[in-house]
């Protein structure tokens, strides 16, 4: 029952937070946020030198609990501080809460995963983890822009694999599936942008 109520409250979190984040991308649009650096460098300015690691800080959180498509957090690095830097930001907030999510299911067990995710998900990857190949599976996952790599952090957690192992494996993996996601919905979005004009 308990974790019926959090994954409930978790799937409410990321309903609100997906509207915000597209009324944000609407917002960016309008404003030429996107597309204009006085505008971007005027937006930015309301952080301060707190912009960086307020957005490394969300995409760590982002990642131990998932509570919004990861797209959007990866899409909005480089929107916000361009391909290059914002891939950086990307890779070290993403890299952080990987690891933490990692400790946080050797620390708690499954019980931690059957709050946070979906039966369907553990349904469809639970079974990895009694695979004596589950390194190697976890491996090729990681380097794959399309696997639930925040599950799969967690899952990891729960199997003998030691942190280095993981640690190595995220640290070596990740900036290729950020990278594919990072331009690829860059490059979706200045269509959209010029599609918008």
């Amino acid at each position: 029952m308990k974790n019926l109520v959090i994954r409930k409250a978790t799937n409410i979190i990321m309903a609100v937070v997906t509207v915000v984040s597209l009324i944000f991308v609407i917002y960016g649009l309008k404003t030429n946020l996107f597309s204009s650096q006085l505008e971007l460098e005027a937006f930015l300015n309301i952080f301060g030198i707190w912009a960086p690691i307020i957005f490394i800080l969300f995409q760590g959180i982002q990642v131990v609990f998932p509570i919004l498509p990861g797209g959007i957090g990866l899409l909005g690095g480089v929107l916000i501080f361009g391909p290059l830097t914002g891939f950086l930001y990307n890779y070290i907030g993403i890299c952080l809460g990987s690891i933490a999510a990692f400790l946080l299911a050797k620390h708690y067990g499954t019980p931690i995963i059957e709050s946070l995710f979906s039966p369907k998900l553990k349904e469809k990857y639970m079974k990895w983890a009694d695979n004596k190949k589950f390194s190697k599976l976890f491996t090729l996952a990681i380097f794959m822009p399309v696997a639930p790599d925040d599950f799969l952090c967690y899952l990891a957690g729960t199997t003998n694999m030691s942190f280095g192992r993981f640690t190595t494996i995220i640290l070596l993996g990740k900036p290729m599936a950020i990278a594919a996601y990072s331009f690829g919905l860059n490059v979706a979005l200045q269509h959209l942008t010029v599609l918008a004009h």
